[in-house]
């Protein structure tokens, strides 16, 4: 257990790398929580840039991006997915990708935070098992090179890098909201 995150994940027993690999997650999931210690849900849902973006809503991201890439780690993309079907994405598609970044009405902020809890274990129990050279072939996407693949160790790294960003841009939206700073 680190001083940054609840979570109970013995690393006596793993390698180095994959000591980093949590430690790093660790890090990263701590700010993001602390970001949005003691929100109300009408707070978490406030726009407070000019972005659309805000700070449930960056949780439910976070989290839903960090369950994603773990089914990929754990499983590969699944069995005919592309984004690159040659007409774009549908209206359906675009509606639950902005739903992605909202904290919906029926939807709490603690609800979201304890789904992320739920993510947040199974990663660690992934990162401590999944062989970490283990690569997949990416769906087709233009965001990815075609024919590419990515390891369990890149997919890890990703999440670290997905979850330091939007880490970063929540210290920017609670800091507008009411002039709390994650590190300072």
């Amino acid at each position: 257990m680190t001083t940054h995150d609840q979570t109970d994940t013995r690393t006596d027993d793993i390698d180095q790398e994959r000591r980093d690999l949590l430690e790093s997650l660790h890090t990263q999931r701590f700010f993001l929580r602390h970001t949005v210690a003691g929100l109300s849900d009408d707070q978490a849902r406030q726009r407070t840039t000019v972005s659309e973006l805000t700070l449930g809503g960056l949780v439910k991201h976070v989290m839903l991006t960090e369950a994603g890439w773990l089914d990929f780690a754990e499983h590969g993309a699944p069995e005919g997915f592309s984004t690159d079907g040659g007409e774009g994405p549908s209206e359906e598609q675009l509606a639950a990708r902005a739903a992605e970044f909202t904290l919906l009405p029926e939807e709490t902020l603690a609800g979201v935070l304890a789904q992320y809890e739920e993510v947040a274990a199974r990663a660690d129990r992934l990162v401590a098992t999944l062989d970490l050279d283990h690569a997949w072939p990416l769906p087709p996407a233009p965001w990815f090179e075609p024919g590419g693949t990515r390891s369990v160790r890149r997919v890890i790294t990703h999440v670290v890098g997905e979850t330091a960003q939007h880490a970063g841009h929540a210290d920017i939206l609670r800091e507008a909201l009411d002039g709390q700073k994650t590190m300072g």
